[in-house]
């Protein structure tokens, strides 16, 4: 439950220029912890609750990075095997209705004059390519830290999509779902709810889910 005056971290279109959410007083979880909509919890929470919004999502999207891509170390190739079969678990799970996708984003220099958001994710401009997909929930993982910070704002104060971070570190506070020190064995956890929770989501029940936070804003927490 949010106390009163607590900064929530939920799905936009929020502002222009959104606030970081470090800057709201939004604190980085412990190790054993996780971030959900700005609260720390514990992570088995988190995973639960990272497979329900994929599971509700109409578009639920992996946007892997330049750091499980490339394979340039052997954890790097690990990860990036999870992450494909966290992808085929998602495909193989969510409901009939719903088009799971992956969309690499394999570096960060500006891609002018044009991209194709149909096959890969800018940046500097990622909102381009989740409004062309319809994206509604995504995960962010092997994206490095300050490049994600910037890209999660950016989808928070334009779209309405919910945002999952799987980072290596300390965790974003600017997604609206976060975890830290993420490994082989988290992203196949991940997996793992994903797989228990098969049949037990509606589709389409993350739209409902973010009315309610909206709701909840409305009633207490700062954003309205």
């Amino acid at each position: 439950m949010n106390q009163p005056g607590q900064y929530m971290v939920r799905p936009g279109p929020e502002a222009f220029l959104p606030p970081a959410a470090a800057a709201m007083g939004n604190a980085l979880p412990d190790p054993g912890q996780a971030h959900i909509n700005g609260r720390i919890v514990p992570d088995e929470e988190a995973f639960q609750e990272a497979a329900r919004m994929f599971l509700g999502g109409t578009v639920p999207t992996i946007f892997p990075g330049p750091l499980v891509l490339w394979a340039w170390n052997e954890k790097a190739k690990k990860k990036a095997k999870a992450i494909k079969f966290l992808y085929d678990t998602l495909k193989e799970c969510a409901p009939q209705e719903a088009k799971p996708m992956l969309i690499p984003m394999p570096d960060y220099r500006p891609k002018y004059p044009k991209i194709n958001p149909e096959v890969e994710i800018n940046p500097n401009h990622p909102n381009l390519t989740i409004w062309h997909n319809k994206i509604d929930v995504c995960m962010f993982v092997g994206v490095h830290c300050h490049q994600a910070n910037l890209s999660l704002k950016i989808i928070r104060g334009g779209t309405n999509c919910y945002t999952v971070a799987m980072c290596a570190q300390a965790g974003h506070e600017d997604a609206c779902l976060s975890f830290r020190d993420a490994s082989v064995e988290k992203i196949m956890h991940l997996a793992e709810w994903v797989k228990k929770l098969k049949g037990t989501v509606p589709f389409g029940a993350l739209k409902n889910h973010v009315a309610g936070l909206e709701k909840n804003d409305r009633v207490g927490g700062v954003r309205s």
